[in-house]
């Protein structure tokens, strides 16, 4: 298998920060769509993307929310858009078509803490297979008029080292079968947003449209990661016994502002224009690395897994795709 997932050399380290990584770039005229953009490293990414002159329309469940999140930072969009729901998806999409302003880069940030309990959609899709990948599929091929009008567009979709842990259960893939955990069903689609990624670059490179899967590290304080309760933060080695986040970029335990790094770096760094289809960390493509690697406290294995970029994976993925999305 050919693939372009080893180190470009981008000069940038684990500590570099998005702003860090932007320093330099012009992004005046670009337009720029972040879901979940109010939160975490999502805001990170839109507060440090418009301070770079772009213009960011931040897509949410809650407007309101949104809103105040965002407070303070000119030039900022916020629509409405719900992952978990097809209707939502869709009619964000067409209020962005209809505008006809073309879309230079889609960052799919926006993500489910993972339930305890196997949660489900409308459809009796799982919950996060439903929101992480299959909202965020349906999101971007509903703009892909808007991103072959840009003439040059990125879609970033922002994953996590765990998709080294599943693959796609092919045949049962909304844990209907009941042996449902929360790490297992986030793990997996976690891994489907990087196969995502790579046949998205094999089928739209040609419109130049590129795609970019990003691992942000590990950030305590985020929805995501809150969701595992102090004592689980404790024992995972990502805070100190007075709550404190542990930071330690090296081995991928980051602040916000190192998290949001390597998303800005997919969506803008000219250091990827001819390069895609691959997975990033640290502001850099992620090396391939095939070996077992337990997650510890003083281990969080992050470097791209074969399974995930194989680019019959990513095919027999996106048609699974389409056929859960009725089209």
């Amino acid at each position: 298998m050919t693939h372009q997932q080893r180190p470009i050399g981008s000069g940038f380290t684990p500590a570099s920060t998005a702003d860090e990584v932007l320093a330099g770039t012009d992004l005046t005229g670009r337009n720029i769509v972040v879901t979940g953009g109010h939160a975490g490293i999502g805001r990170e990414a839109t507060r440090a993307l418009t301070a770079r002159g772009a213009s960011v329309t931040v897509g949410s469940r809650s407007p309101e929310r949104a809103r105040e999140a965002l407070a303070g930072l000119d030039g900022v969009q916020i629509g409405r858009l719900d992952l978990a729901d097809p209707a939502s998806v869709d009619a964000f999409a067409d209020r962005w078509n209809a505008s006809g302003r073309p879309l230079h880069v889609l960052v799919n940030c926006a993500g489910v803490a993972a339930p305890q309990e196997r949660e489900v959609d409308s459809r009796g899709y799982e919950l996060q297979f439903a929101v992480n990948h299959l909202g965020h599929f349906q999101l971007t091929r509903a703009l892909l008029p808007a991103l072959r009008a840009a003439h040059g567009a990125r879609v970033v979709n922002v994953t996590s080292g765990a998709h080294r842990f599943s693959t796609i259960r092919w045949n049962d893939p909304h844990f209907d079968s009941g042996d449902y955990t929360p790490q297992l069903a986030y793990a997996q689609s976690k891994n489907a947003n990087v196969l995502f990624t790579v046949d998205l670059d094999r089928r739209w490179a040609g419109d130049g449209i590129r795609g970019y899967a990003v691992h942000p590290g590990v950030v305590v304080g985020t929805a995501l990661n809150s969701a595992a309760g102090t004592d689980g933060l404790r024992a995972a080695g990502l805070i100190y016994e007075d709550g404190r986040p542990v930071i330690d970029p090296v081995v991928g335990k980051k602040t916000v502002q190192q998290g949001a790094a390597t998303v800005v770096f997919g969506a803008a760094s000219p250091l990827l224009a001819d390069v895609g289809g691959v997975y990033l960390k640290d502001s850099d493509v992620a090396p391939l690395d095939d070996e077992h690697r337990p997650v510890t406290a003083d281990s969080l294995p992050a470097d791209a897994a074969s399974h995930s970029i194989d680019p019959q994976n990513a095919a027999r993925l996106w048609e699974l795709s389409e056929r859960l999305l009725g089209s």
